[in-house]
């Protein structure tokens, strides 16, 4: 019994030794820390959130990283390429002529009164915007699981990023939109009247933003998990697009079909946008109400999923 005692004692004798030591570390070091400057930044990392702490103030502090993930977007797709951000232009201007010929000229849909090319480009140029913002948001931890492991900072840089580096894409698409426009008209080939709803871009463009990263961001966690979804998202988008008045007018689609597309979130701001460039068709107020509403929801739901998941991705990925 004795010896048995004697052997508990030597054991548990060294350990609080240990114990002691690293007290007293603490102490030194925590005594040490309150002579020095209070740091400037303090990063305190805490237990899992809960699903609504998301945590949006950090994104301040993070804004000049922002900035330099739209330059590394701008670097890396155009790095080594002879036309460089010609290319901004020069696919949706192809996609357009293509279109024109396949759709204007041999199936011959009819384009509402307006020129078949700008018809095409017109659409073409926003919904390029939406399906890019949307893909990349949606590959968001796949693509930068690396960058993800190696340092902390708030995930939803990377898709703010993606959404401002698209936007300065279309800008640059607009541009050649209007003068492409002014074109046609001095040659006499469209006839283009403005009206009051040309102020209401701003607000499409907005709508078509918060929309696509929203429903990235509610993808994001799937393709995390899953993989099966990245190929199916970017097939998905494709098909998308033909439920879309892109190619067509609204008002081609006819009965229970022409229904069905006004619950597409995106027909609204296509058609309404067409009116607001060439007076062509009816301008859609409750239309856009119901897709500013859908975005909003879309874009809370997708936020609030999206820290969940960053929260434990590096599992699964």
């Amino acid at each position: 019994m004795g010896s048995s005692v004697g052997e508990f004692i030597a054991f548990i004798l060294p350990n609080l030794k240990v114990n002691c030591w690293i007290k007293r570390t603490f102490v030194r070091k925590k005594q040490n820390f309150s002579s020095m400057d209070k740091p400037r930044y303090l990063e305190i990392i805490t237990p899992k959130r809960r699903w609504f702490d998301t945590r949006l103030w950090e994104l301040w502090h993070y804004r000049d990283l922002i900035v330099l993930f739209v330059k590394r977007d701008f670097v890396a797709q155009y790095k080594q390429t002879v036309l460089g951000p010609i290319w901004f232009v020069l696919q949706p201007l192809l996609t357009a002529l293509v279109f024109f010929i396949v759709f204007g000229k041999i199936a011959a849909i009819p384009t509402a009164g307006i020129h078949p090319f700008l018809f095409y480009f017109t659409g073409l140029t926003f919904w390029g915007y939406f399906s890019d913002v949307f893909l990349k948001c949606a590959n968001t931890f796949s693509v930068n699981a690396s960058l993800f492991g190696k340092v902390y900072f708030p995930r939803l840089a990377v898709p703010l990023s993606i959404l401002a580096s698209g936007l300065i894409k279309l800008l640059v698409q607009i541009m050649v939109l209007i003068g492409i426009i002014i074109g046609f008209n001095l040659a006499g080939m469209a006839t283009t009247t403005l009206n009051w709803t040309l102020t209401l871009i701003p607000v499409y463009t907005l709508l078509l933003a918060l929309l696509a990263m929203g429903l990235g961001l509610l993808f994001s966690s799937l393709t995390t998990k899953y993989r099966d979804f990245s190929f199916l998202l970017t097939f998905g988008v494709q098909l998308l697009m033909y439920a879309t008045p892109i190619i067509y007018p609204l008002s081609f689609a006819r009965g229970a079909m022409h229904e069905i597309l006004k619950w597409n979130p995106l027909t609204s701001i296509v058609e309404n946008l067409r009116y607001s460039v060439f007076s062509s068709g009816t301008f859609d107020g409750l239309g856009l109400v119901y897709t500013a509403v859908f975005a909003l929801f879309t874009l809370v739901l997708g936020v609030v999923f999206f820290n969940r998941v960053e929260q434990s991705f590096m599992d699964t990925v």
